[in-house]
């Protein structure tokens, strides 16, 4: 689950970190009040997305009046923000946050998650603040620090000097940087963060440390036991198909193809977009109905995928273990009838129930493409959008 900005730095407050003064608003007018209520020289004019380089975008503003902010407020408010992380439809801008100007010295990127490689939580800092930390790795691979945590311990100020220095931090940065990681760690691992993400971090004139943005990801299997975190979801800002797979715990993601894919098992459902483009298809999604759906629960992921006005046929590549293939079958057999399905559908199935499930689909009188294998399924597929 993704928040906005705003919220980040909401959470980050809560738990002693530090982050500049700054107003939501949702009106061109809020936005010059809000300027004025700041009484700051400079204020900024941000947008609130959940999307990342929203600068390049056009989403965030200087301004050097209230006058000003409005201006910016009217341009940036409704448009369509389109970034890196949006893809070439945007998102729409509805919130802004307008932010105290801060006196800046220098600029720095940090951030918080869990490495897997190594299965421990890692801080990461670079002297490359602003840049997307991707180019950074891509370019200056050297130039990003890394610290890991020992879960038993927790993040130590040793660490918290060792990143310092490694930034080229002294005097007082050194101590007002240590108490900031101590501060974000603990935000992080209370709140059941998958990323805490600040660019930039920035130092101020006098020293200090802030954070000049947020970014905050949350495991969606602890909103359980987050309840202030779940009160900050923005459904606006969700794919609406996304949202709605949550509501019957499907993991789903759009994609920008025409094949839509319904699998069991992530791996099986990667493997099986990567053999559709493979064959020269665009996989239109990414389905995993898990290994022991139901079948209102298989209704429910081919309505998702099929509405979807992108996609032109469908696959789906089932392996029964847990998920038998005739509660499959039966699940697919009801959704076609329920949406009047008249595009072409191809199925693979094997394993338990395999026989039954096939006979299924040949009795159920719908115009369904049998396949053998995972590559007979895809070439099957990609044949029939061709034709």
């Amino acid at each position: 689950m993704k928040i906005h900005e705003y919220q980040g730095k909401q959470i980050f407050k809560k738990y002693g970190v530090p982050v500049p003064r700054g107003i939501v608003v949702r009106s061109v007018d809020d936005a010059e009040k809000a300027a004025k209520e700041l009484g700051t020289k400079i204020t900024v004019v941000k947008a609130q997305i959940h999307a990342g380089g929203r600068g390049k975008g056009g989403g965030v503003k200087i301004a050097k009046s209230p006058a000003e902010a409005k201006e910016h407020a009217s341009k940036i408010l409704g448009m369509m923000l389109k970034t890196l992380q949006t893809g070439p439809e945007g998102q729409k801008v509805q919130t802004l946050y307008i932010e105290e100007g801060l006196d800046i010295d220098k600029e720095f990127y940090l951030g918080v998650t869990l490495d897997r490689a190594t299965s421990r939580i890692t801080f990461m800092a670079s002297t490359e603040g602003g840049v997307e930390i991707e180019e950074v790795a891509e370019k200056h691979p050297e130039k990003i620090l890394r610290e890991a945590v020992d879960p038993a311990v927790g993040f130590q100020a040793f660490q918290g000097r060792k990143l310092a220095y490694g930034l080229g931090l002294s005097g007082d940065s050194v101590n007002a940087f240590v108490k900031f990681c101590t501060a974000l760690y603990r935000a992080y691992m209370e709140t059941d963060a998958g990323l805490a993400e600040i660019n930039p971090l920035v130092r101020l004139k006098d020293g200090s440390i802030v954070a000049l943005d947020s970014k905050m990801t949350f495991d969606d299997n602890a909103l359980y036991r987050q309840k202030e975190v779940v009160e900050m979801r923005d459904i606006a800002e969700e794919d609406e198909r996304e949202a709605k797979a949550k509501e019957f715990d499907l993991a789903y993601i759009s994609l920008h193809g025409n094949i839509g894919c319904m699998v069991n098992g992530a791996g099986l459902a990667m493997a099986t977009m990567d053999t559709i483009k493979l064959v020269g298809g665009e996989p239109a999604n990414f389905l995993d109905v898990g290994g022991g759906a139901t079948k209102e629960k298989v209704t429910a992921a081919f309505k998702l995928i099929l509405a979807d006005p992108a996609v032109k046929a469908v696959l789906v590549n089932i392996f029964g273990g847990i998920m038998k293939c005739d509660v499959i079958a039966e699940g697919i057999v009801a959704a076609a009838k329920e949406v009047q399905l008249k595009i072409p559908l191809v199925v693979r199935l094997e394993g338990t129930n395999v026989e039954l499930g096939k006979q299924i689909l040949a009795n159920s009188g719908l115009k369904i493409t049998p396949a053998d294998n995972l590559r007979q399924a895809a070439e099957k597929a990609v044949a029939a959008l061709k034709s």
